[in-house]
């Protein structure tokens, strides 16, 4: 049989009863559009994750507060509730720590912000100068923190831009202005450029004020809620984090890293983990998406067997004027794997126009991935040839005289 003459017959057979090939169709688009919207929207969230992460800070280590554990005994109160991070801990490690480019402690809490009429609830981050280098805060306008203010405690704030919008709306410049924190008053003398994020940490929706500020009037105590640490280049990250935790148990006086009353976490591992995380949610989705590709095949193989069995008494007249098996076999699997290409196509097409809808009107980030599209085609033509084989071999192996006595 010749190839334009197999592609008119399969075209001619399916064409007979169009609603039924729409329909088996439609399952195979749904199942594609799926594994490339959800794949999308995965590979979107990974990526949005891995750029806050990266916002944050470049070759960063942060070291957290750890267990806190009573005195002669094992018993701890919760991971990140102890107390022992200072600021001789950090001034220890600026002096100490030879791979260390810069320091940056805070003490960082949330408070309630009032302006006026206006009111919030967000981050107040008590710092440095150095933090707007160690954590990339950059300022769109006016200043940030300067030695002389976390010197003289001076009550100055920094806002961020959702801080900013929340308390003072888009068009009025809060440079000057006084707000009240934690009924404080707190002269604005910066805002800082976005730096996106969304929700409980979201990285715009901050206030900076200097650290003995936060410690004198906020916090009413001196320890430290987190340090930051720039490390001088990224091959040196682990030796770092290394040479970090062995000064602080030093300073601590702890023999095992076991019972750390700290934790030191390195950027790269953060950003790994999210990245496992994500992979995973990923997988997850485009499995649940992969079953509808497999009911899909089962639509295919089910209209398939359904086709044989009508088309019987035609299969047999075929076989008796000579037909071959091999070219009978060759029809109905040409049909299976059209459907599954048109599927494949449309498919393709729509799970785009999906990805970008999500992208552009539910706000989440999305990734349109080509290797997605690829595999989600190949799964697409791998069902049609397998689901298609068993009812063409069915057809190819059918005695001419039964079939053509069928009813």
């Amino acid at each position: 049989m010749r190839t334009r003459d197999l592609i008119e017959e399969t075209y001619f057979a399916l064409s007979i009863n169009k609603v039924r090939s729409v329909l088996t169709i439609l399952g195979i688009v749904i199942g594609i559009a799926s594994v490339i919207a959800l794949i999308a929207i995965g590979q979107g969230a990974q990526n949005s994750i891995e750029s806050n992460i990266e916002s944050i800070g470049s070759n960063l280590i942060l070291i957290m507060p750890g267990f806190p554990r009573g005195v002669g005994t094992q018993v701890s109160t919760g991971r990140g509730g102890a107390q022992t991070l200072t600021q001789a801990d950090a001034e220890a490690i600026e002096q100490q720590a030879s791979l260390i480019k810069a320091v940056a402690p805070e003490n960082s809490q949330r408070y309630q912000i009032t302006y006026r009429g206006s009111n919030t609830n967000t981050q107040v981050v008590g710092t440095i100068p150095a933090y707007s280098t160690v954590r990339n805060v950059q300022v769109q306008t006016g200043s940030f923190i300067t030695e002389a203010q976390v010197r003289s405690a001076a009550k100055v704030a920094v806002l961020g831009p959702t801080t900013k919008e929340d308390l003072f709306g888009t068009d009025t410049s809060p440079l000057g202005q006084t707000i009240k924190i934690n009924r404080i008053e707190f002269k604005v003398i910066g805002v800082t450029q976005s730096k996106g994020g969304s929700g409980f940490s979201n990285q715009d929706d901050m206030i900076f004020v200097p650290l003995t500020t936060v410690q004198r009037f906020l916090a009413g105590d001196n320890h430290l809620t987190s340090i930051s640490l720039e490390v001088k280049d990224q091959q040196s990250m682990a030796v770092a984090q290394e040479q970090v935790t062995g000064l602080l148990l030093q300073r601590h006086n702890i023999s095992n890293v076991l019972e750390a009353d700290f934790n030191v976490l390195n950027q790269s591992d953060i950003v790994a983990t999210a990245s496992s995380v994500t992979n995973t949610f990923t997988i997850l989705l485009a499995s649940i998406a992969g079953i509808s590709l497999l009911v899909g095949g089962i639509g295919i193989m089910n209209m398939m067997l359904t086709t044989v069995t009508e088309r019987t008494r035609e299969i047999g007249l075929r076989k008796a004027i000579g037909g071959k098996g091999r070219e009978i076999s060759l029809q109905f699997l040409a049909e299976s794997i059209m459907l599954t290409f048109l599927g494949g196509i449309f498919g393709i097409i729509i799970g785009w126009i999906l990805a970008l809808g999500v992208g552009k009107f539910a706000s989440i980030a999305t990734k349109i991935s080509l290797l997605s599209i690829v595999l989600a085609f190949c799964v697409s033509a791998a069902i049609g040839v397998i689901f298609g084989y068993y009812p063409a071999r069915r057809a190819a192996k059918l005695n001419p005289i039964e079939a053509l006595r069928y009813e």
